[in-house]
């Protein structure tokens, strides 16, 4: 089974699908053996961690897809959704990019209405192309898609802009147009993620950041809602606060790290290294 068929029935089972957000091939396998059952690169953390820089257009769709290939490489048969920000152009260079996606490894790409350069979704700032042209993408990413082998996920800026309704209506635009998941992000009440789970005919997406505009609810909330897939955002945080706090041991004086750590056997584990000395002990040859 391909692994956007399998995102598909895993959509369609009636359940909440928790995923936490993946900047590298690591935080991928770590996801994966954590029982999570779906990947999703984060355009806003790829940029942080290959550029350091913020989610603001800066970063090519060859640094995404080359990163995006990374990680499905290191959980093969793991549906992993790819952060497709606008398309990185009009209909037809979104065209480009969702084969490029797909030819990467992704299970679904997701695809968002700003303009370009884009704004991480809970930046202030953000901008949004006309209703026309944002079904009209939509539209060229889910033709493409089925060409392609992959799903869409089609996501909405348009609440910080044009208001809850006029989002709700590109929501429906996007439906009609064939999309696979349906997210619309940003609302900023309770209400309003019920209203919009509520009202779709497609599995709906909610992408729940700490600090940032939609109210941080839990699994069990989202799942009574209908949500069928919860992004987090555990990994990239709590990774930057461990490597600060472990730096500054470091310069204080510890002579190893004071926060808790992986031990050097754990590291081993997760990358590989007993099954890459057994796999490799079958082609020694004698000294």
């Amino acid at each position: 089974m391909s692994t956007a068929k399998e995102l598909k029935r895993l959509l369609n089972a009636n359940q909440l699908l928790m995923a936490p957000t993946c900047f590298d091939a690591l935080s991928a396998r770590l996801a994966r053996d954590a029982g999570f059952p779906v990947g999703f690169m984060s355009g806003s953390a790829v940029s942080a961690t290959r550029l350091g820089m913020p989610d603001t257009g800066l970063i090519s769709l060859a640094e995404m897809t080359d990163q995006l290939r990374n990680i499905c490489g290191a959980v093969p048969g793991h549906p992993v959704i790819g952060d497709g920000d606008t398309g990185f152009g009009n209909a037809m260079n979104l065209r480009r990019t969702v084969w490029e996606y797909a030819r990467a490894g992704a299970a679904c790409i997701m695809i968002e209405d700003q303009v370009s350069p884009k704004r991480c979704g809970h930046f202030e700032g953000k901008q949004v192309v006309s209703r026309e042209e944002a079904r009209m993408k939509v539209r060229a990413a889910v033709e493409t898609a089925r060409e392609a082998g992959i799903l869409v996920l089609a996501r909405t800026d348009a609440r910080a802009v044009h208001g809850f309704e006029a989002a709700m209506d590109r929501c429906r635009d996007f439906e009609e147009e064939g999309a696979d998941i349906v997210f619309l992000e940003a609302p900023v009440s309770t209400d309003e993620l019920r209203e919009f789970s509520s009202s779709m005919r497609q599995p709906v997406m909610a992408n729940i950041v700490e600090g940032g505009k939609t109210p941080c609810l839990s699994p069990d909330e989202l799942k009574a809602m209908g949500v069928r897939l919860a992004v987090y955002h555990p990994m990239i945080f709590a990774a930057i606060k461990a490597m600060q706090d472990s730096l500054v041991a470091l310069r204080d004086g510890a002579g190893v790290a004071v926060p808790p750590v992986a031990s050097f056997d754990e590291f081993k584990r997760i990358v590989g290294l007993p099954e890459y000395d057994r796999e490799s002990a079958r082609y020694a040859t004698g000294s």
